[in-house]
């Protein structure tokens, strides 16, 4: 008889006790922190998956009181914080578009890590034949000597094919340089992009995409190199006898041609062609907190509307910070290497918080109903198996 009431009564405690937890969550969220302590933190919104910036149409998650991001006549672009890497707002930001001299940023992430900058080279015809006609040039001559620092100031100020042809092949050739480009893309996870010709110049097949041009502008943020060269407004490059002056064809840099320099301005590259119309990828910094944008082809008219949306970007993007919720991440697609653990899926992160702020997440009110149930189940079977030991 006494095992008898005890199967009962766990049974019984099991049910009153589930009760009780659900009478007794909601008016503990209801009561919130014990006087005199500060409410716990919301949880940060979860990462959205990739596939938000495969959508089309502009992607953005405000908070309630923040500003809309501007109307731009750009194909596509993309703005992100530089240090997380996180995407604040995009448009058709995976299209792919041809990039122009944009491509050469993947061609110094690839190229500058293995010449040094103090190596000198004489310039052989060769070197300068396959140069594509109409192509931008910042002057290099055959049988003239460069130091390889020469020719990278006249790759990322002047925008110079003959410069590129020329580091290329010191690189390992042009053919090699292209693959090598196009390994380099997809370890940093710009799937996008299809490497033809490593200076950007219009060929069949080439495309990037706003997306692939942040990833690869962030990337050479981080080199100390790249990011003095894309920086640079004005230099000298070595001519015949005496040098000359050159400077960034990157007017948001240099205030050149009517464009109000922007303030904070760290680079980085533009391009121009027939088949690519205006592309841009820039950064800027202020407050200690860096955005990256990319702007691929805008429609509305004028050969310098291209700085004008960068810049209305960069304005949104830093009067946005801390009132969006990131639609992707610039590393969302990069695999994992070993040199980096491979970040926790999507779906680990949890959902969206809720506008409950209890301290009583769904998951765990679950988990500790479930434990209860357990063991109140567990401490009945006991006693029913004592039950029908003891006959």
């Amino acid at each position: 008889m006494v095992t008898g009431f005890s199967y009962r009564a766990a049974m019984s405690a099991c049910s009153l006790c589930v009760a009780g937890l659900l009478v007794l969550t909601p008016a503990a969220a209801a009561a919130g922190p014990p006087a005199g302590e500060p409410a716990p933190p919301r949880p940060p919104a979860a990462m959205p998956g990739p596939s938000l910036l495969y959508r089309s149409g502009t992607q953005v998650r405000p908070h309630r009181d923040a500003p809309e991001p501007p109307g731009l006549s750009a194909l596509s672009w993309l703005i992100a914080d530089a240090s997380s890497g996180e995407v604040l707002a995009a448009h058709d930001a995976h299209r792919e578009l041809p990039p122009a001299s944009t491509l050469k940023t993947l061609f110094a992430l690839t190229v500058l890590p293995v010449l040094p900058g103090g190596l000198r080279h004489t310039v052989r015809y060769d070197e300068l034949a396959d140069v594509g006609e109409g192509s931008s040039l910042v002057g290099v001559e055959e049988g003239h000597t460069y130091r390889v620092a020469d020719l990278w100031r006249g790759v990322f100020l002047s925008s110079g094919n003959d410069a590129v042809h020329v580091l290329a092949r010191l690189g390992g050739g042009w053919a090699a340089t292209a693959a090598r480009m196009q390994d380099k893309a997809r370890s940093l996870g710009a799937l996008d992009t299809h490497v033809v010709s490593p200076d950007g110049y219009d060929a069949p097949g080439q495309v990037s995409s706003a997306f692939d041009l942040a990833v690869f502008g962030r990337a050479g943020l981080r080199n100390p190199d790249f990011a003095r060269y894309c920086a640079t407004a004005e230099a000298d490059f070595p001519g015949d006898g005496s040098s000359y002056p050159i400077e960034n064809t990157n007017r948001l840099l240099t205030g050149e041609d009517g464009v109000t320099p922007y303030p904070g301005l760290i680079g980085i590259k533009n391009g121009y062609t027939s088949n690519a119309g205006n592309t841009l990828v820039a950064a800027a910094r202020r407050d200690g907190h860096t955005l990256v944008v990319s702007v691929l082809n805008p429609q509305a008219d004028g050969g310098l509307t291209v700085y004008e949306e960068a810049r209305a970007l960069l304005d949104w993007g830093f009067a946005a910070a801390g009132e969006v919720d990131p639609v992707g991440s610039l590393d969302g697609l990069r695999p994992p290497s070993r040199a980096e653990p491979p970040a926790l899926p999507v779906a680990a992160a949890g959902p969206p918080a809720s506008d409950d702020d209890s301290g009583w997440s769904p998951a765990a009110v679950v988990a500790g109903l479930s434990g209860l149930g357990a063991g109140a189940v567990a401490l009945a079977l006991r006693a029913k198996g004592g039950r029908a030991a003891r006959g």
